[in-house]
This record gives C-alpha cells, structure tokens and sequence, in this order.
C-alpha cells in the first residue's frame, strides 16, 4: 500500500505503515473511525434536507403563507429531536428482538467505556452517538412530509402536538418492525433507506391530516373543478428541490450503515450513482410528459418528479445498474404525475403534492426492490407496504380525529381569508406584496 505526499511540486511515494491487520484490511479502531464519521457525515446531509422541505414548501405555498411554514419546519425538527430522545430511539432499537415494539425508556449513550480502555465494539463498530444521531434526522423528514400536505389552513399548535407524537411513537413503532429487528425484518421485508419507513409513513400521516383538515377555501369548486392556488417563489421552490437532491445522498449512501472496507466504500459509490441517476431520469421524463399532456413543461411537476424519482430508488439504491435506476426513476416520476389530477378529483388538497411523490412513489420504490435484489420477494414487499399503510394511517387518523375534537386542527375562515401567517404568526414573510387589513 503507498501513499502520496506532494513536496515543492514534486510527487514522492512513501510506503504507508504497516497495519495491525495486515495489507488485507484496517483495524477495528479504524473501522470505528470511519464508520462513525459515515454516520455523522450523513446525519448532516439528511439534517439539511430539513432547510430543502423548508425551502420548497415556502415556494410552493401563497405569500400570506410562508412564515408559518418556514416556523413549522424549523420547530418540527426541533421537536422530532426531543422526542426521539426521550422516547423514540428506544421504541424503534431497544429490545425488539423479532416483535412488534421496543422499550418505553429515554436513550442514554453507553459506550465511554469502551472507549476509554481502547476496546472498540468489534470490527464494524462505531459510536453509538452517531448512530442515534443519524437516526434522528430520518424522524425529522417523515414530520417534514406532513407540513407540506397541510399548509396554509392547519392549526400551528395542533401540527406540533401530532408532530410529537409521529416523532416518539407512531414512527418509532412502525420502524422497528424493519429496522429495529421487528417482524418484517424477521419476514425479510427490504426497505435499505426508507421509501416505505420513512416517505410512505409521512405519507401515510399527511393522507389521514387531509382527508380530515378539508381543502382550502376556493381550492375545489362547488361542481368539483380544481382551482389550482399559485405558489410564492418558483426559485425558492427550486432551491429546495436542489438542497433535498443533495441531502438525498447522505440519506441514501449513509444507510450503507459502514465505510470501514474497500467493498463498504465502493458500495456508497454505486448507491451516490444510482441515486443520483434515478432523480436525473425522472426529471427528464416529467418534462418530457408535460409537454406532451399540457404542450409546456410544468415547473412544479418536474421539480416534483426530480422527487420522486430520489424516492424510489430509496428502498433498494444499491443492486441496480445506473440503467435499472433511471427506469426505476422514471416508472416513478409518471406514477406522480398520474397521482397528481386523481386526487384533485377525489378533491384531496395535498399543497406541495407530497402524497403522490412520498406515498405512491414509496410505495412504487418498496415494490420495485424484487426486480434487482433476487433475495427479495414481492409477497413479503406487499405485506410490509400493508402493514406500515394500515398502521400508521390508522394511528394518525386516530390522533388528528382527537386533536379536532379537543381543540380544532383548521383556523377559522376569517383567518384563512386574512392568511395564516397573520393568524398564527402575526408577521408576513413578504409585507410588500401584502395587502393590509
């Protein structure tokens, strides 16, 4: 093994120092090194991917909304930390063991002394904080989900207090089933970064908010026409998009879970490729499809299919080649844009489409894994689509139904006509482009 060092614009090749394992492989400190910095180099991806919802909900709600999104957001990750903390992590990880459901306990690190005495977790190991931490983010995206689905009429108080419960309960159970050791695991249920886990669930969550907060006011006709509401910045909505398809790689590649090898190494790379080349495709086929269904290309759609192809490769980004990734990322970008106008017929009011591109196309990403990964089956990937679906869509419409009932999940109609942001905010995020009232 050499290594090389640049000097006075000279190229010299030393020989590396020998390892206690040979040429063959690293130590197990080593490994825990790596492994750890995977951990907390992906959290930071998926962390920031909370400013890329942000950013795109912002752009896709009106101007008399944005304020209270761009407060959601930022509250509900806070949230999602806390609660996982106290409760979550332990739920999802501790003591599953093949069942249904962890350990009602809050979450204390554990490995100082490991540490301290030089005797890391085995090779493969890595720190226990950086695991917690990589968890956590995923909680915050699943609670990102549901802001945008229900923006611009849904009770800022009422949103935080199921956030909380989906970050400490609803989602913790549900991933343990999988990744915590549960049932499917056991079943062999394949789910690598959580098309079903994590996008179906927030899906799930946001169909039963909008089946129960209504539409907005003007969004569907008394004869069921579809008024489609115009977001405030296109350019914002597009950053977002672009922050999510670069946290997608920390998102994806992180879930490696390992980078303490040469084949952990060169399968982060293979999973960057794929996710990146199924978002790639199904931007260009939704593009290409609304020109040919609207004679011009929809800008909201094609950010929307970038999304959508980022979620259907989640479930399995790495046995594909970058062509079945790209067909992956097509089949679910026009999957989308099918699910789009059909639930504008069923007159669900989904505000940023988050149901078609996190729902559906989760869906589409957990069922697809059979084609490429042939220790899969899609008996055992439809069970699992049912189970996650019937639970947490049950649960979650339970929680909205008590929380309208106990103190009321939409702000009043006056409110709505003034905008949210001066009913729940008091501040417009534009004032200029505000009328007073």
């Amino acid at each position: 093994m050499k290594r090389a060092l640049t000097l006075s614009g000279g190229l010299i090749l030393l020989p590396s120092l020998a390892l206690a394992q040979g040429a063959a492989g690293v130590t197990p400190e080593v490994q825990y090194i790596f492994n750890t910095l995977l951990f907390l180099i992906g959290g930071f991806l998926v962390m920031f991917m909370a400013a890329g919802f942000c950013m795109l909900e912002a752009g896709l709600v009106r101007t008399t909304s944005v304020s209270t999104i761009c407060v959601k957001n930022l509250t509900l990750y806070a949230i999602a930390g806390i609660m996982y903390y106290l409760v979550g992590y332990n739920l999802m990880y501790s003591g599953v063991d093949g069942g249904y459901i962890g350990q009602f306990a809050l979450w204390v690190q554990d490995e100082s002394a490991n540490i301290a005495d030089g005797s890391f977790i085995g090779e493969g190991g890595y720190s226990a904080a950086s695991d917690w931490f990589f968890q956590m983010v995923f909680v915050g995206t699943a609670a990102s989900i549901v802001s945008g689905a229900i923006a611009e009429r849904s009770k800022l108080w009422s949103f935080f207090i199921f956030t909380a419960i989906l970050t400490a309960f609803i989602y913790p159970i549900a991933g343990s089933w999988q990744w915590g050791g549960g049932w499917l695991s056991e079943m062999g249920f394949a789910d690598f970064a959580g098309s079903t886990l994590v996008h179906s669930v927030g899906g799930w969550a946001a169909l039963a908010a909008i089946i129960l907060i209504g539409p907005r006011k003007g969004r569907f006709s008394a004869d069921g026409k579809s008024h489609p509401m115009r977001g405030s910045s296109l350019p914002l909505a597009t950053l977002g998009t672009f922050i999510l398809w670069f946290g997608w790689f920390g998102f994806n590649g992180a879930s490696q879970l390992a980078m303490g090898s040469a084949a952990d190494v060169d399968a982060i790379a293979k999973i960057f490729i794929n996710t990146n080349m199924a978002a790639a495709a199904g931007t260009v086929a939704i593009a290409i499809y609304t020109q040919l269904v609207y004679g011009k290309v929809d800008p909201t759609m094609v950010l929307n299919g970038a999304l959508a192809g980022l979620v259907s490769i989640t479930a399995e980004p790495l046995t594909p080649t970058p062509g079945e990734a790209m067909i992956i990322g097509v089949a679910g970008s026009l999957l989308m844009a099918v699910a789009v106008p059909l639930l504008d017929r069923a007159k669900l009011d989904d505000v940023v489409g988050a149901i078609p591109v996190h729902l559906v196309c989760g869906i589409w990403g957990t069922m697809a894994v059979p084609f490429t990964n042939p220790e899969t089956n899609f008996l055992t990937q439809g069970t699992g689509v049912l189970a996650y679906g019937g639970f947490t869509l049950a649960a979650s419409f339970v929680i909205w139904f008590a929380l309208k009932l106990l103190m009321g999940i939409r702000i009043d109609p006056e409110q709505e006509d003034i905008g949210i942001d001066r009913a729940e905010c008091g501040l417009d995020a534009y004032p200029e482009f505000v009328r007073s009232h």
